[in-house]
């Protein structure tokens, strides 16, 4: 198999990836937050799967632009670059490199993304507000959607796993 072909598949998986990320982040229970012109959603979900299952890099691409994206095409534009960094980071904390996409690192990775989350947008907010006590108004809120998202994340990857989905995706990558 030409390693071009690979390469093509990967990065059109990559883009579905970005896409669903994107439609479920700015469209599926996005729940907006007026005071900071925010919104809570389960995107997260889906960025954990695909850091679970794509190698980094691409997880990144996928996870921090449909992100991103989503900040920028739904209003609130002043987050898109505070997103892409900081959903570029929580992808780091999961690995696709085991057999299943929930394994021991990738349970523990679900607490260390949503502190990177909740600690980066409380920063995020308090440089754009000029104001340490506000963005702790939006905590809860954070935490409510990790925490979500974190719990979509084991639903899906327990059914993913006994449908070997892992193993689908290599067979594809690699005919």
């Amino acid at each position: 198999m030409n390693t071009g072909y690979q390469k093509n598949r990967l990065w059109i998986i990559t883009a579905l990836f970005l896409a669903l990320t994107f439609l479920v982040t700015a469209y599926l229970l996005h729940i907006p937050v007026p005071a900071t012109d925010g919104y809570i959603h389960l995107g997260d979900a889906l960025l954990y799967l695909g850091a679970s299952m794509l190698p980094t890099p691409f997880a990144v691409a996928a996870g921090g632009i449909g992100e991103a994206l989503s900040d920028a095409l739904t209003g609130s534009l002043i987050y898109a670059l505070p997103t892409l960094i900081i959903k570029s980071c929580m992808v780091l904390c999961f690995t696709s490199r085991r057999a299943t996409i929930l394994c021991k690192r990738n349970l523990v990775a679900i607490f260390a993304a949503g502190g990177i989350c909740v600690g980066g947008y409380y920063l995020t907010e308090a440089v754009l507000f000029h104001n340490l006590l506000s963005p702790i108004l939006e905590i809860p809120g954070n935490v409510v959607q990790v925490a979500a998202s974190g719990a979509i994340y084991v639903v899906v990857g327990i059914a993913f796993d006994r449908a070997k989905m892992k193993n689908h995706l290599s067979a594809v990558l690699h005919r």
